[in-house]
Parts: structure tokens; sequence; C-alpha cells
């Protein structure tokens, strides 16, 4: 494709393929990234073919669609079905599977399933539609949980009743420290997030190269970044020296952004997530403060659900912790197609599987 050629053959791109080459490898190494626009760049641009052998790279649990485990969506499901009820959500949730059906489906039975594009939209929502209950699906990390963070505070203030926010948002940290410990993995390097890092500052990653000698590398969003925060972890491993490196300095700075982390410990605390794959982190989410507990969906709308069921031939858990690739999954190209998905994986547009699918072509066979 023209786009891909003009990429690899860009004057910085060349220059960053030969100082990638010119890096002594002493042996096979492994960058994880954990960022979804960072997958979807990678399958784009053909970055893994473009990298000399033994550097290979996985994709982590950067796309918050994907790491919602099945049990909120179930939740989510079952509020919409709620009298005087209405969920509001991203596009991209509407399709993601549950144990019984997904949003979309509900939407089609009669269930009130509104998409928005802020979570502002949400509260007008329910500004203009008194009586009836606007529950705001809040998923996804650091980087969206101060917008949500700003509505709760704004409905609060304005004395909203009619909003709620089902909390499902999750922090990178705890998650990052779960897979640097795990010996099955191995992780030697990771890629971090821009968008995070935006918020937090560079800071947040110390304990990686800290506690467990594993170089970070803060990376933009261009195709050139990814490579460039791979030289940087080849560097920092060839010179023994882990730590942790702001290759996004126009937009991360060292202290990240004080007031949206200010937002997010006025609305939020710390607590246990759950997360596809990795289960049930202490510390990784983000639950409403008790201040705001009348905006909380969770505690204040009482409902009842089945135990969640996943679909146990979906292997999408393992996909998200580099522990498969998108094409040993057997659903794969097969049962699991973008436009009839089995796994979250393969919904989200920063899904592994979505990136494999639409960059790399359907799987081989019948």
């Amino acid at each position: 494709m023209k786009y891909v050629d003009e990429f690899r053959a860009a004057p910085r791109v060349r220059g960053l393929l030969a100082a990638i080459r010119t890096i002594p490898l002493r042996r096979p190494l492994t960058f994880m990234e954990v960022c979804g626009t960072h997958t979807m760049a990678i399958a784009r641009y053909g970055i893994r073919q473009l990298l000399p052998e033994g550097i290979r790279l996985i994709s982590g649990p950067g796309c918050p669609v994907c790491v919602t485990p099945i049990e909120t969506i179930d939740t989510a499901i079952a509020l919409a079905r709620e009298p005087r009820v209405a969920v509001a959500t991203f596009g991209d949730l509407l399709r993601v599977p549950g144990s019984r059906g997904t949003l979309e489906a509900a939407r089609a039975e009669g269930a009130d399933v509104r998409v928005v594009y802020s979570t502002l939209d949400a509260l007008d929502a329910a500004r203009k539609d008194p009586g009836r209950r606007i529950v705001f699906i809040g998923i996804g990390f650091e980087t969206t949980a101060p917008t949500v963070a700003g509505a709760i505070v704004e409905a609060a203030r304005d004395g909203i009743g009619d909003f709620s926010v089902l909390c499902a948002h999750k922090t990178m940290p705890e998650a990052m420290r779960a897979l640097a410990g795990d010996p099955e993995i191995r992780i030697d390097g990771f890629l971090c997030p821009g968008h995070v890092s935006t918020v937090t500052g560079p800071g947040i990653y110390g304990f990686i190269p800290r506690e467990f000698g594993i170089p970070c590398a803060i990376a933009g969003f261009e195709p050139a970044d990814v490579l460039d925060a791979v030289r940087s972890l080849l560097a920092m491993h060839a010179e023994g020296r882990p730590a942790v490196e702001n290759l996004y300095p126009r937009a991360v700075r060292p202290d990240g952004n004080a007031r949206a982390r200010a937002l997010l410990d006025e609305v939020f605390e710390p607590a246990t997530a759950t997360w596809r794959g990795l289960g049930p982190i202490p510390g990784s989410g983000l639950a409403i403060r008790a201040r705001f507990a009348h905006l909380d969906a969770g505690r204040t709308i009482p409902i009842e659900i089945p135990p969640s069921r996943e679909n146990r031939a979906c292997r999408c858990g393992e996909v998200l912790t580099g522990r498969i690739g998108p094409r040993e999954c057997p659903l794969f190209g097969r049962a699991c197609m973008p436009d009839s998905p089995v796994g979250p994986c393969m919904v989200s547009n920063e899904g592994s599987c979505a990136a494999e699918f639409r960059y790399g072509g359907p799987a081989d066979g019948p």
C-alpha cells in the first residue's frame, strides 16, 4: 500500500531502522506495547516485519474496551433494561458480547441505549430528560477518567440527580506490574502509552526499571515514534541501564497534567479492578468516592444478574497479555470476524485481533 511504502521510504524511518540494526543484540528480546493506538500503528505499517530477527513486539492490555470484563457488559445490559433507565455509552462498546447478548441487541429489543461522543453528552441528556435515569458507562484509563470525573463534579454541583456513572475505569501501573512479574510472558521492555502519560507524567513507570530491571520508553503515536521507542529500549538493554525514557516530550511533561490528576483524586479512589486476561488486580481500578455515592449507578440502582459466562473458545484474554497472537486463537477469521465478533479484541478499533484482521488479512484455511 502506498502509505506503507511512503513510511518505509521516509528518511527518519530509514535512519531509525539503520540505528536499530547497529545495536548489538545479545539475546532475543520481547517488547510489549500497552496502548491500542500503538497496536494499530504497528499492524498498519508492518513494523514487526521491519525489525531484525530476535526482536519481538507483542500487544498488551492497552485497549480499554478489550480489558473490560464480561461482568461489566452484563451489568450495563441489565441496567438498560430497567424501567426509566437509559444507558449512554461510546459506540465501540455496543457490540462487545456479554454472557447473553450485547448492548446493541438489547437496544434492538427495546432497551434505551444511547451512543454519545462525550461524557458531557450524557450529562446533557439527563438535563433534557428529567425523570429518566441516564447511566454513563465509564471505561478507559487515566486518559478518559478525568472527563468522567469532571461530569460527576458538574452533576453534583448542579444537582442533576438523574445522571450516574457505572464506573469501570482502570489505571495502568498495577497491571504493568503484574505483567512485568509474570515469568511466563518474560517482557524485556515496555512501549508506554503516550495518552496516559500526558496525564500521569513519566514517574508512574519508575518502579518497572527499579524493581524488575525492565526499561520503558514513552512513545508518541506516529509509526516512526514506535520505531524510536524500539531503538531506545534496545539501547538501554545494550548499555545495561534500565530506565524510563520520555520520547514524547512534545506532549508528556515531567509532572504530567496536575489539574487532571487533582480531579481524579477528588472524585475517585483506588480499588480492585478485574481485567480481562489478568483477573482482579488490587489498586488497578477507580471507584467513585463516598462523597459522590449518589451518582454511582453501582450503588444507587440495585440490579441482579445471573453469573456471567465467558465463551471458552475465545482466547481474547491470552491475546491481551501477549501469551498468544491473534492468529493462534482458533476462532480468528473463522467464527470470529469484524462483522460477527466473538470477543472484544475483534470489536474495538484498538483491539489486537481487529488490527491483525484489518492489516494482516483473515486466517488461512477453511
